[in-house]
């Protein structure tokens, strides 16, 4: 879902403003074809959605989306209505007309794009003879028993039918350009190229198929990438045929596109091809108006979790909840490819340095991945419904305890406070410290989990010993669902919850994009991320010191497992090493990278598509440069111009500092001054030649 913030006009600046040359969108159709238009299946349904609204600012009335129709989709999702242009009403009817149900409308999201929508299971009488076409055209059989590749079929020949009635109207003008995303919109573009239909096609990988099933099966993938006999590793997982129609969208698009640097590299071994353009996944930021709100939105969301922790650790709340760390781990729950293995090593090795160090600094992690489960963890609730009634004890003690105090005043009497409470309000408060007494050690799950002895996650805590004892400084708090704010025992939606955590640690094996670090940095919390993930790749490249700006990226590539989970361990305590104002400081560093991962700044990369795309179908209508240069080239956010939240830059000169130094140090850093500093160092707009990696302009400060 898009992040809900209020709006403010200053976003993006000092970014470099793009100098592509404007196509002609009025003489030009635009329409993306994928599997996830109004129908959510996983994270090309946040890519999509997302990018529709900058997408029909630019484009208007001439951007169309095409996906499947499914009602009870289209029921809460999508506003059906006539189309605004006769040619494609025209297509429709003629579809219609030879017994498939096609839909049209606005889909209610930010933008309303429109939508064309195919009903798969009313076209499946046309499944056989389908079937020996795309034989005939691709020599790429189907087995009955894939229920999605058949769909998948049947949803591109219906995109495919739909195009060639649509251009039959037009005879070339005006131009059509059609981007396909994933494989299960692959046949579509497959059989339009097949039927020389007059097309500019654009084909977005965002994850290969062969990569995530191998990478699920912990293959050691990047090591072996150019070792891997693709088509043997395909047949043997018996996704032969997906991969077929995977890779033949891939040959036939005039132009092929990838998520990331990372993934790019992944698709020119497993699909013979190397991109084109890589288009990164972006968001809607949406700035607050004043630049300290996101951090009271943290401080309010933080007492939220605390209150949590205080109900699910009583009895055993024997640490300070003031110099307690929130961290987090969240997605899919693939233990490997999400790097949960490498986060638990890490974490019983953070607990070591902090209990050797006798740091007085606890850190309570949370792992929210969905599992199987039958219900709630009675203890969890106990200790939620035992908080609630402490805190309705101490309420009660209070209101009486102030009465009586109001009392005396009044008479112009200092209260005695040896008489002020009764023998009664003792025993209540006697009776609810009692209550609070726990045999066990507080549960590391939340839920009760179906298969408890062989879960991955379960499996590791007891292999590590983090049972959240007394002497741990690292807590573990597993929760095997998504957050939701209706929940009784944890009642916050995902946004609250990171808002009120300190650091968001991801470090994944196999990840081409990765959009939880990303919703991070636009909520201006820190991140782990990795050098495999395709926001570490973009990070790396964008910004000089990702580090300063809290983005910590862990080296899974060229490192073995031990030396990343060493690596992570020290990310991590060198975080817990900092002070308060270090980490505000970083979190409002943090939060002005949202900048480059707004649509409006990576939406150039579509657009550049695009505009290639028409050059290589109509080349005597459009014409590019073809020195440009690589357009996810040519732009580095500076290294921050003051003070590095680093705890070995700025350590007191005294062991023991007094809180009022650190309020006079928060004082004197001045936010506005340092952004403004930034901005001036960022690089000019971009220029004819390419940028080598790792070279900064003159405008930039080199430290």
């Amino acid at each position: 879902m898009p992040l809900s913030r209020s709006l403010s006009m200053t976003s993006l600046n000092g970014l470099p403003q793009w100098e592509d040359e404007d196509l002609p969108v009025e003489d030009l159709l635009l329409f993306e074809v994928s599997w996830e238009v109004t129908n959510k299946v996983g994270g090309i349904y946040t890519v999509i959605q997302t990018k529709a609204k900058i997408t029909v600012d630019e484009w208007g009335e001439n951007f169309f989306m095409v996906g499947p129709y499914y009602d009870h989709n289209v029921k809460t999702q999508v506003e059906l209505c006539e189309p605004p242009n006769p040619a494609i009403k025209k297509a429709m009817d003629a579809l219609r007309s030879n017994g498939c149900q096609v839909y049209f409308g606005r889909w209610l999201i930010e933008g309303s794009p429109y939508v064309v929508l195919f009903d798969i299971g009313a076209a499946a009488w046309n499944l056989d003879r389908w079937k020996g076409e795309f034989w005939d055209a691709a020599g790429i059989g189907l087995p009955f028993h894939d229920r999605e590749a058949n769909d998948s079929l049947l949803f591109g020949s219906l995109t495919a039918w739909f195009f060639k009635e649509l251009t039959d109207q037009f005879q070339g003008t005006p131009s059509i350009i059609a981007h396909f995303h994933e494989w299960q919109a692959g046949a579509g573009l497959i059989l339009c190229r097949s039927r020389k239909l007059p097309l500019a096609t654009i084909f977005t990988t965002h994850a290969t198929l062969l990569g995530r099933y191998l990478c699920a099966g912990n293959a050691d993938f990047y090591n072996n990438l150019d070792k891997f006999n693709v088509d043997k590793e395909a047949g043997e997982r018996q996704i032969y045929h997906r991969y077929c129609m995977e890779r033949a969208a891939v040959h036939c698009a005039h132009v092929f596109t990838t998520v990331s640097q990372i993934t790019a590299i992944e698709a020119d071994h497993m699909l013979k091809r190397k991109p084109d353009v890589v288009t990164p996944n972006g968001l809607n930021v949406k700035k607050f108006s004043a630049m300290h709100e996101f951090q009271n939105l943290h401080s309010t969301n933080k007492v939220r979790l605390q209150e949590f922790v205080r109900g699910h650790f009583y009895g055993h709340l024997d640490f300070n909840l003031e110099k307690t760390l929130f961290f987090f781990i969240a997605g899919r729950y693939e233990f490997m490819n999400k790097g949960a293995d490498i986060f638990l090593e890490s974490l019983s090795r953070l607990n070591f340095l902090l209990r050797v160090h006798k740091r007085d600094v606890t850190v309570v992690v949370f792992f929210i991945m969905p599992a199987k489960t039958n219900n709630f963890n009675v203890e969890t609730l106990k200790g939620q419904a035992i908080r609630k009634q402490l805190w309705d004890t101490a309420h009660s003690v209070k209101e009486k305890f102030g009465k009586k105090l109001y009392d005396a005043l009044l008479k112009g009497e200092i209260p005695d406070m040896n008489k002020i409470l009764d023998r009664d309000d003792f025993t209540i408060m006697k009776r609810a410290i009692y209550g609070t007494q726990r045999q066990s050690l507080p549960p590391v799950t939340t839920h009760n989990i179906l298969d408890d002895s062989t879960d991955p996650i379960l499996s590791n805590i007891r292999r590590i010993g983090l049972f959240n004892s007394r002497t741990d400084r690292v807590k573990v708090i597993f929760h095997p669902e998504f957050l939701s704010s209706t929940s009784p025992l944890l009642p916050m939606d995902y946004e609250e919850f990171v808002r009120g955590c300190h650091l968001g640690v991801f470090p994944s094996y196999y990840e081409p994009w990765g959009y939880t670090p990303g919703e991070c940095t636009v909520m201006g919390i820190p991140s782990v991320t990795t050098n495999l993930s395709g926001f570490g790749c973009f990070m790396q490249e964008h910004v000089a010191d990702p580090a300063a700006y809290g983005i910590y990226i862990l080296d899974r590539r060229f490192r073995s497992a031990d030396e990343s989970c060493n690596q992570l361990t020290q990310f991590m305590f060198g975080f817990c090493q900092q002070s308060r104002r270090q980490r505000v400081i970083q979190r409002n560093r943090t939060e002005r990278l949202s900048d480059l991962l707004d649509w409006r700044y990576l939406g150039r990369y579509y657009m550049h598509a695009r505009h290639l795309t028409l050059s290589r179908a109509f080349p005597d209508k459009f014409k590019m440069d073809p020195t440009a240069p690589p357009q996810t080239e040519g732009f580095r956010f500076p290294r921050p111009s003051s003070v590095p939240p680093s705890p070995s830059v700025s350590v007191h000169s005294t062991p023991h500092h007094s809180d009022e130094e650190e309020e006079d140090d928060e004082e004197r850093y001045d936010e506005e001054e340092e952004a403004k500093k930034d901005r001036q160092n960022i690089k000019g707009p971009f220029t004819g030649g390419e940028v080598p990696h790792g070279e900064y302009g003159s405008g930039e400060l080199q430290h």
